[in-house]
């Protein structure tokens, strides 16, 4: 039984070649696994398995970022048992954002040379290596063995992070390439929030290190579990692309001889892209944000409420359970309004008013005040991941949306370390306040310079454009005049 739609999408018909050239250079450029139509037009098809696709996709994205702060959410914890400073375990954290950037650029290469699967399958096998060094590192000396395992874990995540866009842009149709990449960053928020949640309860605050170190071993033996389970998924499941485009965009993008296409070119022509550069620099402050505020909740609230390390996961779980759901909002008003600067612009406003809320009352003493403020803050903080992906995709249209997305990330990798550092020494020195306060003052900057952005949508306007070409072609008898004189199609032999 094919697990494909028979039917095209609404929408999505097919687009002629560029003029002067017939069928038979369709069927050239197109390929064997490339099926086109007689008349030289492009057919496009939605698979049912772009779901299966995602999905896996958000899954071992999500067993790799519940990682990243499995650690700092019981930083006293871990201090104690491996009898390391704050700043060490901090640095648990910050490794995720430090590898990233040295390894960013070639493995977006990699993405665009070879493609999905097998960057797919070196992020799952990393990931899965990563978890089973853990599990060798549960004695007291064995601090390094620990940080060998979530190096491994954090190189995983550089071949994760750029992938969401990518995947929604190779596998879905135009109306639905944000829910897509809202779904893949999804699996990465939700990860987060498991990270947020599970370690407190699975690693007690005990004063015996045999039984701590038992309950250690537990939460690694679970992780490494679920990273192998999905490496072998991903082996036996996981797809390159469909066999026919979703999109007269992607269609165009295939037309692209390999030998024609310089990566090196791709990153110079986006760093000339201005809207493009805006749009770096305010992601990397809105989501370098977020990087230091998940790090540091734990010392936040402990300092503000003394033994309340599970709550303090509970706190960064509504932050994270938040930001999902308005990453899933922010992807369907998107797909169906296309107002990319504006809900961008709105979010990041309400990103900041959130910052400001959550700064005044985290230290008023009342749990559940901090419990609203903080889902405020995630609701929109968190949720303006996926719009920051896509407005990115738009704007750089055609260039590979992997490297795009990479840009971004090393962005939001760099500002997270840097305001993670400062945000962690203000709060030793000045308390929770000032540390909040600065980020607040960068978050006013992202909002003003996002304000700046020109709107170029041009992946919108080549999928406009190619459905009216479509159009025209069947538009009527004077079409095959027209086209005939215009030369975009091969004349019949005499």
């Amino acid at each position: 039984m094919k697990d494909e739609s028979d039917e095209k999408k609404p929408g999505e018909e097919p687009a002629k070649l560029e003029s002067g050239e017939g069928p038979e250079g369709l069927q050239r450029l197109a390929g064997p696994s490339e099926p086109a139509s007689v008349d030289g037009v492009w057919e496009t098809r939605l698979y049912k398995r772009r779901w299966v696709m995602v999905l896996l996709f958000s899954s071992y994205s999500l067993c790799n970022s519940y990682q990243w702060i499995q650690y700092g959410i019981i930083n006293n914890i871990f201090m104690k048992f491996y009898q390391v400073d704050a700043f060490t375990i901090d640095w648990m954290s910050m490794i995720y954002m430090l590898t990233y950037i040295p390894f960013i650029f070639p493995v977006t290469w990699l993405l665009d040379k070879k493609g999905l699967r097998v960057v797919a399958l070196a992020a799952t096998a990393l990931n899965c290596a990563g978890t089973w060094f853990k599990v060798g590192s549960v004695q007291r000396h064995l601090f390094a063995v620990t940080f060998l395992g979530q190096f491994c874990c954090s190189l995983a995540q550089v071949f994760i992070l750029g992938m969401p866009s990518r995947i929604a842009s190779v596998w879905f149709g135009s109306n639905e390439v944000s829910t897509a990449c809202s779904i893949g960053v999804f699996g990465n928020q939700l990860g987060i929030a498991i990270g947020f949640l599970v370690p407190p309860i699975l690693v007690p605050n005990v004063d015996d290190m045999d039984e701590l170190a038992h309950h250690i071993s537990i939460m690694f033996y679970i992780t490494a579990g679920v990273a192998t389970f999905l490496f072998i998924l991903v082996v036996l499941v996981f797809q390159e692309r469909p066999k026919l485009p979703p999109t007269q965009a992607q269609a165009t993008a295939r037309r692209i001889p390999p030998e024609q296409y310089s990566y090196t070119a791709s990153v110079l022509r986006l760093l000339r892209n201005r809207p493009f550069i805006l749009l770096i620099v305010t992601y990397g402050l809105n989501v370098g944000s977020f990087y230091a505020v998940g790090t540091l909740l734990n010392r936040m609230i402990i300092e503000h409420y003394p033994g309340e390390e599970v709550n303090a996961g509970r706190i960064g779980l509504t932050i994270v359970i938040a930001g999902m759901v308005g990453s899933l909002i922010c992807g369907v008003w998107l797909d169906r309004t296309k107002t990319y600067k504006q809900t961008t612009l709105a979010v990041y406003f309400m990103s900041l008013v959130g910052m400001v809320v959550y700064a005044a009352t985290l230290g008023l003493g009342h749990l559940w005040v901090v419990f609203i403020t903080a889902g405020v803050l995630g609701f929109f903080m968190t949720g303006y991941l996926p719009l920051g992906f896509e407005y990115a995709v738009e704007l750089t249209y055609p260039e590979s949306e992997g490297t795009s997305s990479g840009l971004l990330n090393c962005s939001a990798q760099v500002f997270g370390i840097i305001f993670t550092i400062c945000q962690g020494k203000l709060i030793d020195n000045f308390g929770t306040l000032p540390g909040n306060i600065f980020l607040c003052v960068f978050l006013l900057v992202g909002t003003v310079m996002t304000g700046f952005i020109k709107s170029d949508l041009r992946r919108q306007k080549a999928n406009v454009s190619a459905k009216a070409e479509a159009e025209a072609m069947t538009s009527g008898p004077e079409y095959g005049a027209a086209t005939l004189i215009s030369g975009s199609q091969t004349p019949p032999p005499l």
